[in-house]
C-alpha cells in the first residue's frame, strides 16, 4: 500500500510542556486513520503539524512525499481539512461558500462551479443551494463544512471531531458520507471523542496521552490485546460494598467509577447467576469496546 503520510518522532512543546513527545504515525492511502485521546493528549497540535501550520522541534513529517513543514504550501493543495468549528461565512449562500473556498486552491470560477451540483448532492443539501448560513440547522453546516473540505477533490481530508453536536441522524448520514469516501480511494484523518465513531469508521487508530502514542492497531485487535472479552456493568444502591466484597471473587479485574462497578471477565455467567438474587442492583452485560480499551489506557478521570 502507498504510502500518503508519514510522521517519524514528533515532538513539540509549548512553556516546557511536551504536548507531542515522539509520535510516529504513517497512513496508507484509502485507510481511515482514527487519532483518541483525553482533552490535551496533542491530538490538535498533531494535526496542525502535520498539515504544516505549525513547525516540529524535531522529527520528520512527509505528506505526499513533500517535506512538511517545507513543502507544506504544495502539499496542502491535495487536503481537504474539516475543522472543530463551522466557520463558514453568513453572508453568503451555501453555494457561494463552495465557490469562495474553491478560490483559494487557485481553481477557476467554472471549474467550481462543474463541482457544486456534485457536492450539494453528497451533502444533502441540493434543495438548500441558494440559502444563507444562518437558515440551516447545525446538522446542515456540517455537512456543508464537510463537503467544502472536497471542492478541490483532495486525496486525503483532516476531520477533527466532525460529527460533534450533531443528533443521531446527522451523524449516521456523515459516517455513511465517510465510509463513501474511503471507497473512493480517499484517505481519511480523523480524531473523534465518539468510540463507537472510531470503531465503526477507522481502520486503524492511534490512542495518544499526555503527548505520546500508548496503543496503535485495528478497532478489535486493540480490544482483543488490551481487554478480557466480556464487562458486567453493575449499578444501584450498594454498588460500592458489592464490589468490595464481591466483585474480584467472579471479575479478573473490576473497577469502581461513581455508582457503577465494572467487572471484565472471560465468563460472565457465574457474575450473571450470582447478581439474580441481588435485587437492589442493576446490570448491563455487553461484549468488550473501544471505550474500554480507551479508558483502561488513559484512565477514568476527567481532563480539563
Amino acid at each position: 500500500m502507498s504510502v500518503v503520510l508519514s510522521a517519524q518522532n514528533l515532538h513539540k512543546s509549548y512553556a516546557g510542556q511536551a504536548v507531542v513527545d515522539g509520535v510516529s504515525i504513517s497512513i496508507n492511502k484509502g485507510e481511515c486513520y482514527g487519532l483518541l485521546g483525553p482533552n490535551g493528549a496533542g491530538k490538535t497540535t498533531t494535526l496542525r503539524l502535520m498539515l504544516g501550520l505549525i513547525e516540529p522541534e524535531s522529527g520528520s513529517l512527509n505528506l505526499f512525499g513533500l517535506a512538511v513543514p517545507q513543502h507544506a504550501r504544495e502539499a496542502r493543495q491535495r487536503v481537504g481539512v474539516v475543522t472543530q468549528v463551522d466557520n463558514l461565512d453568513p453572508d453568503f449562500t451555501v453555494a457561494e461558500n463552495l465557490l469562495v473556498y474553491g478560490r483559494y486552491f487557485g481553481m477557476n470560477d467554472s471549474e467550481i462551479e462543474a463541482r457544486i451540483p456534485m457536492l450539494l448532492e453528497f451533502a444533502n443539501l441540493t434543495h438548500k443551494r441558494d440559502v444563507k448560513i444562518p437558515t440551516l440547522s447545525g446538522g446542515m453546516q456540517r455537512r456543508l463544512t464537510l463537503a467544502r473540505a472536497l471542492v478541490n477533490d483532495p486525496d486525503i481530508i483532516f476531520l477533527d471531531e466532525p460529527t460533534t453536536g450533531l443528533d443521531p441522524q446527522a451523524r449516521h448520514l456523515i459516517w455513511q458520507r465517510l465510509r463513501e469516501l474511503t471507497a473512493q480511494g480517499k484517505t481519511l484523518l480523523l480524531t473523534t471523542h465518539f468510540m463507537d465513531e472510531a470503531e465503526r469508521l477507522c481502520h486503524r487508530l492511534a490512542i495518544l496521552d499526555h503527548g505520546r502514542m500508548v496503543a496503535e492497531d485495528t478497532p478489535r485487535a486493540l480490544i482483543a490485546q488490551h481487554i478480557e472479552p466480556q464487562v458486567v456493568e453493575v449499578f444501584g444502591e450498594g454498588v460500592t460494598k458489592w464490589a468490595d466484597e464481591n466483585a474480584a471473587r467472579f471479575s479478573i479485574r473490576f473497577e469502581v467509577s461513581g455508582e457503577t462497578a465494572f467487572c471484565y471477565v472471560d465468563d460472565s455467567q457465574p457474575l450473571l447467576a450470582h447478581l439474580q438474587g441481588h435485587a437492589e442492583l442493576r446490570y448491563l452485560y455487553r461484549p468488550a469496546n473501544l471505550e474500554d480499551v480507551f479508558l483502561k489506557l488513559t484512565g477514568r478521570e476527567m481532563r480539563e
